[in-house]
């Protein structure tokens, strides 16, 4: 779908409210995909509360996947309950066991246009199903969230009654509010204003026992992770936020959730399970990766490094220092036209490509470091994507604060000048955040520019790239690098002041709004900021009338000018964002 809905971080408040049940029109078909291990007891209940829903039963289907070691016996006659109209049950394939298999089995034979993942041990309110199934009808990345409570099980409940309140839509009434017990996840969607200002961690709460997401955003974002036993829904979530996806909790989409879960149990023996896995596969959790130096499944940043007519000194002091950085969980990617380095004969010190075929030999045994012909379109599932000019040495903690401060101010692109040409091209890193591409991608119509959309609905800003402590590899191997935030002083070797140029005077990591004096593009506009502004600010590199020299072994001078092209490009961008 080209031209979808835009909407800013989290805040599907944009999208107005949706219309109430039974006052409008469903049109899309929803797969409800149930796995269910040993659940002979609350199956039957369960897919009782879904024969009594509101949403037209012809857009309805219900798949069964029976993951025991032993197909289910069939409830006997005198606890069974209504059925759904259209109601399948599946196997697994061969050999597979666990939920998120049951659950990519159930999305295989899924046919509806969304996928409503449930619980086999939940008793739905009749309006259950139609409450989320409102929100798919306003966009198509939503994944919505149902509201459910825990309450006493079959044990202390008699499932006749269960089934009686059922077939007398009676649900709400079998138990109070009150004694019910609330989700963990309830208190989050309370402290953020129901996750419209959760940001990028609204994933974190995605729990799959009452969930539903369109089919095609949950194949782009590679379903679910069969090789997870547990905490399958929360890396889930993790992809998902990264494919571009916005999460929305619906407190209308009430259930009764059949006994306490396994996570009020053994909350303990949960997250020891879980948090090795999580740590792998979801770099955001950053408290889960503390160690100082080693590497994980998904990396935090991918580093993209483009040859080009780059040198391999040059290529070798930006890899380099990338590698040296704090920041251990990275990865590099560099580009270039690796295919034509053959192997036949040739003049070993007067080959032409001799310079690739160096930097090819100095990273075969680094495991951070690959090698691409081209840019891939974004790094997904890897959250940040930092494209650094080669002959350009970051110090080492100047990638980990701009990603810092990328999720401080909430932004979708950070661009730091570098260096001004004789055409008038602003060498430039750039630091871009793949949800926000992705979401972009998504949203774009006919015409529409990928840099303006992530400025509408997550932010950008540029800013000099001195400031964040980057330096060219030739000054590079005679200078200390400062720390991010001061810029260069005139002096080699020596960190400038901070009341010369540090975040007190400009738009340092610490700045919440750019320069204290006068705000950056997100701060007077922030991610609502209106669509077509400054297109070329990030699209391309942005031009200027003068030039920036880069000759001279005084590093002040040039900083001094990237900082006039910094603040000169935050006019620009605000003038164009400043409503009339």
């Amino acid at each position: 779908m080209t031209g979808a809905a835009r909407i800013p971080l989290n805040d599907y408040g944009v999208l107005g409210e949706p219309p109430a049940p039974g006052e409008w029109t469903p049109a899309l078909t929803v797969s409800v995909v149930i796995p269910a291990y040993r659940a002979e007891r609350t199956l039957p209940l369960t897919l009782a509360s879904l024969a009594r829903q509101t949403y037209p039963a012809h857009l309805m289907e219900v798949v069964v996947v029976d993951d025991g070691e032993r197909p289910m016996e069939p409830p006997p006659e005198s606890s069974a309950g209504p059925l759904p109209e259209r109601l399948r049950v599946v196997r697994p394939r061969g050999g597979a066991w666990g939920r998120a298999s049951a659950c990519a089995a159930g999305a295989e034979a899924a046919q509806g246009e969304v996928i409503l993942y449930l619980d086999a041990d939940l008793v739905l309110f009749p309006e259950h199903v139609e409450a989320q199934m409102r929100w798919h009808h306003l966009a198509d990345y939503l994944v919505v969230l149902g509201h459910l409570r825990f309450v006493p099980g079959l044990d202390e409940v008699p499932a006749s009654e269960v089934l009686a309140a059922v077939e007398a839509g009676a649900v709400p009434k079998l138990f109070a509010e009150q004694d019910a017990t609330p989700q963990w996840t309830e208190r989050r969607w309370d402290q953020t204003d129901d996750l419209r200002a959760a940001g990028f961690s609204a994933f974190s709460v995605m729990v799959g026992a009452t969930a539903s997401l369109p089919a095609r955003l949950l194949r782009a974002a590679g379903g679910l992770d069969a090789s997870l036993v547990l905490g399958e829904d929360t890396e889930l979530g993790y992809r998902l936020a990264q494919a571009g996806a916005v999460f929305v909790p619906d407190r209308l989409s009430r259930c009764w959730h059949l006994g306490r879960s396994t996570v009020m149990r053994r909350e303990p023996d949960v997250k020891r399970h879980n948090w090795p896995h999580l740590a792998e596969r979801v770099p955001s959790f950053r408290w889960l990766r503390r160690h100082p130096q080693r590497t994980y499944l998904v990396p935090y940043v991918e580093v993209v490094v483009e040859v080009g007519d780059a040198s391999f000194e040059e290529v070798r002091a930006t890899v380099d220092a990338v590698l040296a950085g704090r920041l251990p969980d990275v990865r590099v990617t560099v580009v270039g036209p690796w295919g034509r380095l053959g192997g036949g004969r040739r003049d070993p010190l007067g080959d032409p490509s001799l310079d690739l075929r160096l930097v090819l030999a100095c990273y075969q045994g680094e495991p951070r470091v690959r090698f691409r012909e081209a840019v891939p379109d974004d790094c997904f599932p890897v959250p940040f994507r930092f494209h650094c000019p080669p002959g350009w040495v970051p110090s080492r903690g100047t990638i980990g604060s701009v990603v810092k401060h990328a999720d401080r101010q909430r932004l979708g692109i950070v661009s730091l000048a570098l260096d001004e040409r004789e055409d008038g091209r602003v060498v430039h890193a750039r630091l871009e955040r793949t949800a926000a591409i992705r979401r972009a991608r998504h949203c774009a119509g006919p015409g529409d520019d990928l840099g303006d959309l992530v400025h509408e609905m997550h932010g950008t800003v540029w800013d000099a790239g001195d400031k964040w402590g980057f330096l060219p590899a030739a000054l590079a191997a005679t200078t200390a690098p400062p720390a991010p935030g001061r810029a260069w002083t005139d002096a080699p070797g020596k960190t400038g002041a901070r009341g010369e140029a540090g975040p007190r005077g400009e738009a340092g990591p610490r700045g919440e709004r750019g320069a204290r004096g006068e705000a950056g593009a997100v701060g007077e506009a922030g991610a609502r900021g209106k669509a077509g502004a400054a297109r070329a600010l990030r699209s391309r590199s942005p031009r200027r009338r003068g030039r920036l020299s880069l000759s001279g072994p005084r590093p002040l001078r040039r900083s001094a000018r990237l900082r006039h092209t910094a603040r000169r490009l935050r006019r620009r961008l605000r003038a164009l964002v400043r409503p009339a």
